[in-house]
């Protein structure tokens, strides 16, 4: 869940840190982030929790065309939530398209806050699995939609790509990878040494799904969000 906020910090190059010998620090500086941050929505935003519904009702727009119940292809019976936190997404866009959601979180006390967050419809949550994306592998075959927000600059390159692979082999026939993310308005990453995260341009993340073998085949900017704030794209991916 990288912060939403734009940041200012000093840009840091991906291959300085791998030269550093700094792998797990990268890692380790996210998971201690979180572990410091509030379980509300507020916390899960950056402060930003005024953002939330446009963010909801624009993910919803872009999602429902591709599912059976609005005339497309896509199943409605499981969908994974990636880098889940306490389940704003999981219980705001996924439970109510969805039969089943899996959440998946580094943080297992986002985690633990999730059931009393989503309320009654938290029994049709099945797995909650507290891991770092870098280590994760879904289940085969299980997901009719894996939704990726606000996460993937807590991977590096070789890892996003990696992660995403795998992702492939988790879906269900006619499944979809979604992508929600912040785009940096410039050619090279930004780094916050804050929250150990990066926020990519678009050409990176466009070149990242080529190199995982998926294929674009819906992209939109999210409208709505207040000024000041890097754009914000969704890509439907298969």
């Amino acid at each position: 869940m990288c912060s939403y906020t734009c940041t200012t910090s000093m840009s840091e190059s991906e291959s300085e840190i791998r030269c550093s010998g700094n792998d797990s620090k990268f890692y380790t500086d996210a998971e201690t982030y979180w572990r410091n941050v509030t379980p509300t929505v507020d916390g899960m935003l950056g402060g930003f929790a005024k953002i939330s519904p446009a963010d909801i009702d624009g993910s919803k727009a872009f999602l429902r065309p591709f599912l059976k119940i609005s005339g497309g292809k896509t199943n409605n019976g499981r969908a994974l939530d990636c880098g889940s936190g306490i389940g704003r997404i999981t219980k705001r866009l996924l439970l109510p398209m969805f039969q089943t959601v899996d959440m998946v979180d580094v943080n297992p006390n986002f985690l633990e806050q999730a059931k009393s967050f989503v309320g009654e419809e938290s029994s049709r949550i099945d797995k909650v699995i507290c891991s770092g994306l870098q280590h994760f592998s879904p289940e085969p075959g299980q997901y009719d939609v894996i939704w990726c927000q606000w996460v993937l600059g807590h991977l590096f390159d070789d890892d996003f790509v990696s992660f995403f692979r795998r992702c492939q082999i988790g879906l269900a026939p006619n499944g979809l990878i979604c992508v929600k993310d912040n785009m940096a308005s410039g050619k090279e990453k930004d780094f916050d040494k804050e929250d150990s995260c990066y926020t990519r341009p678009l050409p990176d993340y466009v070149q990242l799904f080529k190199k995982s073998g998926l294929t674009i085949v819906k992209q939109q900017k999210q409208k709505g969000f207040p000024k000041g704030l890097y754009d914000v794209y969704m890509f439907a991916l298969k």
